[in-house]
């Protein structure tokens, strides 16, 4: 089986693409990040991200890990696709994975998605304050994906493209992983 974690900043694309490959390409399951609580999960990003090199392995990815190996032992699928922000940088994850995908989204169409996605029903007010969260705060976290998990990637792919076109190079990725 192969393990192919799918990453990007906040709505860059991640889940979109692992659901539509999980879709067509037959014997594959997905694990989704967002849908998992870990201990060591980061409430202050900002100071999240002033501790450099140590800060990927303050999650403890516990859970994620079980339902991985839950997976490979179960011998269902051929392919585990992981919507997984870390790419290799955590220590618990990264012996199990066969290939790092980054969706590289500039941040402002990232940011455009979050909010069109997340603030359908949001006022004004809401708005301008997650706004101004994110470029105090949150932004940092953003950047420092690029900086650390893209070049750790093993593929990148242009998150401006047409979604058909990132997806189909993603599969073609995965096919040759």
């Amino acid at each position: 089986m192969k393990i192919i974690a799918i990453g990007a900043v906040t709505a860059g694309g991640k889940t979109t693409v692992v659901n539509a490959i999980k879709g067509r390409l037959p014997r594959t399951t997905s694990l989704h990040f967002d849908d998992y609580s870990f201990d060591g999960e980061v409430d202050d990003f900002t100071k999240w991200v002033s501790k450099r090199e140590e800060y990927y392995n303050v999650w403890d990815l516990s859970p994620l890990k079980a339902d991985v190996e839950r997976i490979i032992n179960s011998g269902e699928y051929d392919y585990l696709l992981l919507d997984y922000p870390f790419a290799y940088r955590n220590k618990m994850m990264q012996g199990y994975l066969d290939c790092c995908i980054f969706i590289d989204t500039p941040l402002d169409i990232a940011m455009a998605r979050r909010v069109l996605r997340d603030m359908k029903e949001a006022s004004a007010d809401d708005i301008r304050n997650e706004m101004n969260t994110y470029l105090n705060s949150t932004r940092i976290c953003y950047v420092q994906m690029l900086t650390d998990i893209l070049p750790t990637s093993d593929y990148v792919i242009d998150g401006t493209k047409e979604l058909e076109d990132i997806i189909n190079e993603a599969m073609e990725i995965i096919l040759r992983c």
